[in-house]
């Protein structure tokens, strides 16, 4: 049994990727900076999941956390999967936002990273998954924040799979498209309510064009892709991105 810990785990990705992982016969911690919820999701699974409140974009949260969970117990994989979304155009993108979203997206995959290293190198082997996006290799208008940490996101990806090789640690990144989880939703009802267009209008303008396979990607695909960067099945896999996308 593995123990594997994953960041903004009470979310649609995150659930998705809790349960994938425990069907696997891994244990989970399921950090959240809403504790309440990842309670309530360690609640489905008695005895599988312990919940961690922590702050992706807070050192000493992230520090505490680590150093709680290794006190005990050894981290075999981390997965970055924090996010959030803000939408405007750059002249009207409120800079307290872009701060919000860098701190949370890249800050917060850097310092996890920074955190477990010494512990991953120390036991010779780790795994590391980090979540960018379609975006983090192609733009979409008034995601500059977005688009900008997501891309970013494959870079650190790339520095610590080089700086984690010789010490058994792989480093990977998975790049979702669009999965109907609660964040995209919120962004679907902005389009309505600021350009007056309805889900499928949006999805038909502006997703659809880009995407092959024209439907929404699932959460457990992406939790599918995740967990096999994280198995013994890519162990010969470091600082590549796999785009789970629909031919996004």
């Amino acid at each position: 049994m593995r123990n594997i810990l994953i960041t903004g785990a009470a979310g649609g990705l995150g659930s998705a990727m809790v349960k994938r992982f425990i069907e696997a016969g891994d244990f989970v911690f399921a950090a959240d900076l809403n504790l309440g919820a990842a309670e309530n999701l360690a609640n489905l699974y008695p005895g599988k999941v312990t919940a961690i409140e922590l702050d992706v974009a807070s050192s000493p949260s992230v520090q505490l956390a680590i150093a709680t969970i290794t006190e005990e117990h050894t981290i075999h994989a981390l997965i970055n999967n924090a996010g959030v979304q803000y939408r405007a155009k750059i002249e009207d993108f409120p800079e307290e936002q872009w701060d919000h979203l860098q701190n949370i997206m890249l800050k917060g995959p850097f310092l996890m990273t920074k955190a477990i290293f010494p512990h991953m190198k120390k036991q010779g082997f780790g795994n590391i998954v980090n979540i960018s996006s379609v975006h983090g290799v192609m733009a979409t208008p008034e995601k500059v924040a977005y688009v900008a940490a997501k891309h970013g996101v494959i870079g650190l990806t790339r520095v610590a799979a080089l700086e984690g090789a010789a010490f058994g640690i792989n480093v990977n990144a998975v790049l979702p498209g669009p999965v109907k989880t609660p964040l995209l939703e919120k962004q679907l009802t902005d389009l309505h309510d600021r350009h007056g267009l309805s889900e499928e209008q949006a999805l038909a303008e502006i997703v659809y064009p880009k995407q092959a396979m024209k439907r929404f990607i699932t959460s457990e695909e992406i939790a599918d892709s995740v967990y096999f960067l994280a198995s013994k099945y890519a162990s010969g896999i470091t600082g590549e991105t796999i785009s789970v996308s629909g031919g996004m």
